[in-house]
């Protein structure tokens, strides 16, 4: 029989409900896996010496179909994503394979860090090879991800409205760094690949998950969202180690310097709608911790503006706003 425990959890009394009748499993445990950024939910499905994994994506919330095709299309790239065993679209449950519980972030140190990226990176370079067509990252979208920065961070965290003036140097950055994201070679990007979103397995390292909102975009992005990670920073020197690495593997005939710049931008623009995303998961979804990320992500974005001319009246507006971050931040990252 189920280890049943009591819950005022509605949706969770059906999975249990779902799993003894339609997955017809009888002995069994369920344990809170995580839950991310979304409505979506994760609980470890444990009976006897095997696991699964059971999304809970409320219907109503959450659309199943672009999480269901990408995980075949990396499947079939040879890149480890979950594998689907069930889905009942009308309740918004899902068995998937269990890629264990430990994060890349649980594991990165400076000596682990070098092998773990040489794996991921060549898990970017897999999924660069898909040829499918999706959603393009076009200048309306990363125009609009960017409004997230004046939208949620300066006016509701900051409480500052910017002036004409203001809004008009905002304007031609974000117009700046859209123009540099379409001028890249366009590929699948993942557009979530970071250190929480790669997990470590023992065969074909790392599991990748998160990859429901892939769209076609710019080459650097999967990249600059690993080596430049909101949730932990390398040194400047270790980044390019790994622009190496990936120019090295690429099909793509990039001039290294070129590319290092686009990639600057291309982070920056990241950074920005992180930031925004970071204070409205406080303020609208309640969910405080990612404020503790802006400090770090917000280092990124001014070590960029210090690198190029192009950035200096974004620079001097972050300053008159009263902007910075520690320098230990920056120092972490130069």
């Amino acid at each position: 029989m189920a280890q049943r425990k009591e819950t005022d959890d509605h949706r969770l009394a059906l999975i249990y409900k779902w799993v003894e009748a339609d997955l017809n499993i009888k002995n069994f445990t369920i344990e809170v896996a995580s839950a991310d950024a979304s409505f979506r939910r994760y609980f470890r499905l444990i009976s006897g010496d095997n696991t699964w994994i059971i999304m809970d994506a409320p219907p109503e919330k959450e659309n199943c179909e672009a999480f269901i095709k990408m995980a075949q299309l990396l499947e079939s790239a040879n890149v480890q994503a979950p594998h689907i065993y069930h889905f009942d679209e009308a309740q918004g449950f899902m068995q998937l394979s269990d890629l264990g519980n430990t994060a890349y972030l649980d594991k990165l140190n400076d000596v682990t860090v070098d092998e773990l990226y040489r794996a991921a990176i060549k898990s970017i370079i897999k999924m660069q090879k898909i040829k499918v067509v999706l959603p393009e990252y076009d200048s309306n979208l990363l125009k609009s991800e960017m409004s997230l920065f004046n939208d949620w961070f300066i006016n509701r965290h900051l409480k500052l409205s910017l002036n004409t003036q203001q809004e008009a140097v905002l304007n031609e950055t974000l117009s700046l760094l859209s123009d540099s994201a379409l001028r890249q070679d366009a590929v699948f990007v993942h557009r979530d690949f970071h250190c929480r979103n790669l997990m470590m397995t023992n065969v074909n390292n790392p599991g990748v998950i998160d990859f429901q909102d892939a769209v076609n975009g710019p080459c650097s992005y999967d990249l600059v969202s690993l080596i430049k990670d909101c949730y932990i920073a390398w040194p400047r020197k270790k980044q390019l180690q790994w622009i190496d690495l990936y120019l090295s593997l690429s099909d793509f005939k990039l001039e290294k310097q070129a590319f290092i710049k686009s990639l600057d931008f291309m982070g920056m623009q990241r950074h920005m709608k992180a930031i925004g995303i970071f204070s409205r998961l406080n303020y609208r979804d309640a969910k405080p911790g990612y404020l503790n990320d802006i400090p770090r992500t917000m280092a990124y974005v001014i070590d960029v503006c210090h690198r190029y001319t192009e950035l200096k009246p974004f620079s001097e507006l972050l300053n008159s706003l009263n902007i910075s971050v520690d320098k230990t931040l920056l120092e972490k990252i130069k």
